[in-house]
This record gives structure tokens, C-alpha cells and sequence, in this order.
């Protein structure tokens, strides 16, 4: 069992830089592929951030290049930085993790993934 507490959300104008902190607890974190995802209302939960099995990091289109996920295994933790928010960023986001693979990969997030509750990001104009 993996317990996540997302902090840091809240609001920020448009241009500005957020930084969300997700702790984890229960479990040992290196066995875990994580990633960042993003919901607004009406809309299904998108993944916006990922490190898998392998330590490789990979990006939506919409935030690459601004947002930058971390992950720290020693103080169970993953970081979601993120720069040059616009109103589109605005969304509830929600860090998740899931156990590697014997085969190396991971487990789908969706279906047998841990979740956090979610932190609100609002970006104003």
C-alpha cells in the first residue's frame, strides 16, 4: 500500500512558476514508476509528466519544454516544476505512482495505481 499527499498548489498569474511536492509513504519508493496528471471539470485526467522504470522522463506535448518532473527516492518524493503557466494549465493535478514490471515496465496507472488527492493549480490573467 502507497500512500501520496500532493502540496503546493494555488494560484498564480499567467508567466508566473509553481512548484507541486508529492510525499509518499508505505512502500519502497524505487519500486515505483511515477508521474504527474491533470483534470479539469468535464474532462478525462490527463498524464502531463512521467518517470518510468527505467529513470526515463517523458512529457505532453502542452507542457514540454516548461514543466520538469523529479523524483527522489531516498526522501520519497516527486516534484513537478512547473514555468511559464498559462490559463490552460489550470486544472486540479494529482501525482500518482505504480509498481514496476518483472518485464521492466510499468504497471498502468489508471487501473492499479496509487493516487494522491489532488492540489488545485489556478492560473489568472
Amino acid at each position: 500500500q502507497v500512500n501520496l499527499v500532493e502540496s503546493g498548489g494555488g494560484s498564480v498569474e499567467a508567466g508566473g512558476a509553481l512548484t507541486l511536492t508529492c510525499s509518499v509513504s508505505g512502500s519502497t519508493f524505487s519500486d515505483y514508476c511515477v508521474a504527474w496528471f491533470r483534470q479539469t471539470p468535464g474532462d478525462e485526467r490527463e498524464q502531463v509528466a512521467g518517470i518510468d522504470s527505467r529513470g526515463t522522463v517523458a512529457y505532453s506535448n502542452s507542457v514540454r519544454g516548461r514543466f520538469t518532473i523529479s523524483k527522489d527516492d531516498a526522501t520519497k518524493s516527486l516534484a513537478l516544476q512547473m514555468e511559464k503557466l498559462t490559463t490552460e494549465d489550470s486544472a486540479i493535478y494529482y501525482c500518482a505512482a505504480a509498481l514496476r514490471t518483472y518485464g521492466g515496465g510499468c504497471h498502468p496507472f489508471r487501473s492499479r495505481g496509487y493516487w494522491g488527492q489532488g492540489t488545485q493549480v489556478t492560473v489568472t490573467t
